[in-house]
């Protein structure tokens, strides 16, 4: 079957055009994205602005019309924290779904660390044992360990590279001074949520997923994206410290020239990275396997899950 994925994040909406089938990986066809920068679009109330919800809404719609001119046969429709944060929610989907006829789940952070969960199991299999998972977005961090394609625990926290970039990054480039007091902040959000997700057992594998891992393993000399999704990529907590000092005495304009950052991701990327050096740290894991599939492909995976499986003849 032919689907549509509609990922409507913090940063960016994102309609990945996917063939796939039960039992098989999904292959993308086509990817279209909108950097709408939602969680700037929250007002001191907690509403999603006229301006932020106009333009969600005609996105929506015209990324509709592409899925359904690429031939899908279903659109699933997701939003993470941005909209799960705006107290408007509710009327702003309903102009969704009046516009382009979908009609978006909102995902909660727990969930949003289940389906990368699956995502990440179904890409390293069985053999890799417990693992442990993070991934970090626009709005929030997710963290998972487990055996099995449901994690014994998952968790959600409030600590995003964009919320941290508009709440603590203030100054471009930022104040040694401002970053060394935000990782203090995160090393006390983190001791108790990662006690917790501790407790649930020693990983065998850590990985990470999402874009923000994906850059920040290029800026540490992982292999490019064009080398495509089955090379072996990593990071590792020294290599993210290094890098800190390095990109964060630079200017937006100028980590933006750095391969592997995108100008939409320039300016988040240094509260990113120390969202991950700070993570790292608490779990006491040195190095991170790069996951390719996340939320998005968890979100599929689910979807496919539910099909019913084709015939089967055992001979005698």
């Amino acid at each position: 079957m032919r689907l549509g994925v509609l990922d409507v994040g913090s940063n960016t909406v994102h309609m990945l055009v996917v063939d796939a089938k039960a039992g098989g990986a999904p292959t993308a066809m086509s990817s279209t994205k909108a950097v709408l920068r939602l969680a700037e679009q929250i007002d001191d109330d907690g509403k999603m602005t006229r301006d932020g919800a106009d333009t969600l809404v005609s996105t929506v719609a015209d990324f509709t019309k592409i899925a359904q001119s690429s031939g899908c046969g279903e659109i699933i429709a997701f939003a993470t924290s941005a909209v799960r944060d705006a107290t408007n929610s509710d009327e702003v989907l309903e102009r969704v779904r009046q516009t382009s006829g979908l009609d978006p789940v909102v995902l909660s952070g727990v969930d949003e660390a289940r389906l990368t969960c699956l995502a990440v199991r179904r890409w390293y299999g069985w053999q890799a044992g417990r693992i442990l998972a993070l991934d970090i977005g626009g709005g929030s961090l997710e963290m998972s360990n487990g055996v099995d394609e449901e994690p014994d625990i998952a968790i959600s926290l409030p600590l995003g590279a964009g919320r941290l970039t508009r709440e603590w990054i203030t100054d471009d480039p930022p104040s040694h001074r401002r970053v060394a007091v935000l990782r203090d902040w995160l090393d006390a959000e983190l001791k108790g949520p990662a006690k917790q997700l501790k407790s649930a057992g020693k990983p065998n594998l850590a990985v990470g997923s999402s874009k923000t891992f994906r850059s920040l393993a290029r800026l540490t000399g992982a292999a490019p994206s064009s080398a495509g999704p089955h090379v072996q990529r990593s990071i590792t907590q020294d290599g993210i410290r290094q890098l800190i000092a390095f990109i964060s005495r630079m200017t937006t304009a100028d980590r933006a020239q750095l391969e592997g950052v995108s100008v939409d991701r320039a300016p988040q990327i240094v509260a990113g990275a120390l969202v991950a050096e700070a993570t790292m740290r608490a779990l006491g894991v040195a190095r991170l396997e790069i996951c390719p599939w996340a939320l998005r492909e968890g979100v599929i995976l689910r979807r496919l899950d539910s099909e019913p499986a084709g015939p089967m003849t055992i001979e005698p």
